[in-house]
């Protein structure tokens, strides 16, 4: 999907790739007998469990719970793999709700850039749309408007399912791989820069506090994946990304600094939050599978909150789908 993908520069039996292969939603076959996709049943015995590790008693090997003072909430960090720290279970129900309609809702709006924004033009109200069933149709001018009178027209709901990445605060060039200030857009909404600020506290060097200017919100369908890669366009790689894991459980690969590292895999859950400093941006990372099924996707008691009348467009997306926000300090 979006993200890096393989190239020649980084051939099919890396230490890395073959992770991603490993855990990839459909096994791939060769052109000659593939027919349809073939499910790829993985066995996931190794796969780090957070959740599990914060109700065990029992030490884990190589894990270790960070002693944070000023910071109430439990966080982990692997012994081999410095500037990585999780902390699970970080948001609650109603606070996961509250940003899953957010970043349905809210965060694709103009002035914010998305995925579909260089292809249709700016897209306000996407969301309503889904919601009153309208088509979006194309005009010339690649800038969408309401109605039934052009002959390239698509559903709002399938824009919003091809949607695959959205911009808050200073827009990021996806092109040319930077961040561009001279495109307009809004600050950062002031309850998630709070948000990010107190998450961040754990990876922040001492007396500092990190300054949300920035953010990358990912949206992940059933089959989609996020290729390894780094997050390097920053300054100062010092500051933590914040990340922020909405919906369906993913399965979340943090490698070394090459691709021939062997990368460890973990579960990530809806709630979840991930800092991501120093050392640990050198680290390749990626998200080879969502979960969508009922026995491993662990989105029921989310759903069961969307109960309103006009919630059914988002418990139709969340149940096989994940959002990711990123946070981060430009400068």
């Amino acid at each position: 999907m979006y993200g890096a993908q393989s190239t020649d520069e980084e051939p099919e039996r890396t230490a890395f790739r073959l992770a991603e292969k490993r855990y990839k939603l459909y096994k791939s076959l060769p052109p000659k007998i593939r027919k349809k996709p073939v499910l790829n049943h993985t066995d996931l015995f190794d796969v780090v469990d957070f959740h599990a590790i914060l109700e065990s008693v029992d030490p884990v090997d190589g894990i270790f719970r960070l002693d944070c003072p000023g910071f109430d909430l439990p966080v982990f960090c692997f012994r081999d793999r410095p500037g990585f720290y999780f902390i699970p279970r970080a948001l609650t129900i109603e606070e996961q709700c509250y940003w899953i309609r957010q970043s349905l809702v809210s965060f694709p709006q103009p002035p914010n850039r998305t995925s579909l924004t260089a292809i249709y033009g700016p897209i306000s109200d996407l969301f309503a749309a889904v919601q009153n069933k309208k088509i979006l149709v194309e005009a010339e001018s690649a800038v969408l408007s309401l109605g039934n009178d052009k002959i390239h027209s698509v559903s709002a709901s399938t824009l919003l399912r091809k949607l695959r990445w959205g911009t808050l605060g200073i827009q990021f060039n996806w092109s040319k791989r930077n961040y561009d200030f001279t495109l307009p857009h809004n600050k950062i909404p002031e309850k998630l820069c709070q948000l990010a600020k107190g998450m961040a506290v754990p990876a922040m060097p001492s007396g500092e506090e990190f300054q949300p200017e920035a953010a990358i919100v990912n949206y992940f369908g059933p089959s989609d994946m996020l290729g390894g890669h780094l997050d390097d366009m920053e300054a100062d790689w010092s500051k933590p990304i914040v990340s922020i894991s909405l919906g369906c459980k993913a399965i979340f690969l943090l490698g070394g600094t090459s691709r021939e590292d062997i990368p460890v895999s973990m579960f990530l859950r809806s709630g979840d939050i991930v800092l991501m400093a120093g050392k640990a941006r050198e680290c390749f990372h990626g998200v080879p599978r969502i979960f969508t099924d009922d026995k491993h996707a662990e989105v029921s008691v989310l759903l069961s909150q969307f109960s309103g009348e006009d919630d059914c467009c988002i418990t139709d997306y969340i149940k096989n789908s994940r959002i990711n926000i990123n946070i981060r300090q430009v400068n």
